[in-house]
């Protein structure tokens, strides 16, 4: 049984930085694509960011390049979201998802994969994120 318990959201000012922690139990973690995404009152779901099995690749949304970084500690099971110079309109709900691997199958995700949020199975109750002006 895979879980994803997120954690490190919170009220923060404009300018601000918050760390989301996601913390993956379950199953290999180190096989374990893993996705940020956000939900704001009344918006659909978007990409944030993500990044590679073994934490060589991220990819970003445009809206939060330069300000946000993904990382991944597999020896620790959890990947993190270092949010910084945060922005009213960064305020939602995050949540953290996981695509797992199956042993013997490396079957190959480009970019637009990683973005999608239907390619992933495994999702996280989500953390609240709020920004103030």
């Amino acid at each position: 049984q895979v879980q994803l318990v997120e954690s490190g959201g919170g009220l923060v000012e404009a300018g601000g930085s918050l760390r989301l922690s996601c913390a993956a139990s379950g199953r290999n973690f180190g096989s374990a694509r893993m996705g940020w995404f956000r939900q704001a009152p009344g918006k659909e779901r978007e990409f944030v960011a993500a990044i590679t099995w073994s934490g060589g690749i991220t990819y970003y949304v445009d809206s939060v390049k330069g300000r946000f970084t993904i990382s991944r500690d597999n020896a620790k099971n959890t990947v993190y979201l270092q949010m910084n110079s945060l922005k009213p309109e960064d305020t939602a709900v995050y949540y953290c998802a996981a695509n797992y691997r199956s042993p013997g199958n490396y079957d190959y995700w480009g970019q637009a994969d990683y973005r999608s949020s239907g390619k992933y199975d495994y999702w996280g109750q989500g953390t609240q994120v709020t920004v103030s002006s």
